[in-house]
């Protein structure tokens, strides 16, 4: 190496892509959990989309559309809201992740009792790590 050049720079790869810009930090594991889970029920809302045009056909209004479109948009809504670090998120976010209740009693009394377990370790999960702390510091925006 010759005198007075300066050092080359690190390679750039996969893993600098990975690296939060400087004075921008990660989300706290318990908001991270709620957006999979909330991309989640985005995916489920897609899928059940076909079904929700069926009926659409038949009746322009009814109860399982409507519930799919309201759903939809709280689910954009609040992932929006996380996304922009508002603290009105962390109440919206805490009222999706209660849709895991409903599941509970209704795998318990299908034919595998065993399968509630999912859906209550994940509204659990949800609970504890939407309760925490970190995601109150976190979500800072008025």
């Amino acid at each position: 190496p010759g005198r007075g050049r300066p050092p080359a720079p690190p390679p750039r790869g996969r893993i600098d892509a990975m690296v939060p810009a400087p004075g921008r930090r990660l989300p706290p594991a318990g908001l991270l959990v709620f957006l999979g889970y909330a991309f989640l029920v985005l995916g489920v809302i897609g899928v059940s989309l076909r079904w929700v045009v069926d009926q659409a056909i038949s009746a322009p209004l009814s109860i399982p559309g409507l519930v799919a479109m309201v759903l939809l948009a709280y689910t954009i809504f609040t992932i929006t809201m996380v996304l922009q670090r508002k603290k009105a998120a962390r109440g919206l976010a805490l009222g999706l992740s209660t849709l895991t209740i409903p599941a509970i009693p209704l795998l318990v009394l299908g034919p595998v009792p065993a399968t509630a377990v999912v859906p209550a370790f994940l509204g659990l999960v949800l609970l504890l790590g939407l309760t925490r702390p970190s995601v109150r510091a976190w979500l800072t925006e008025e």
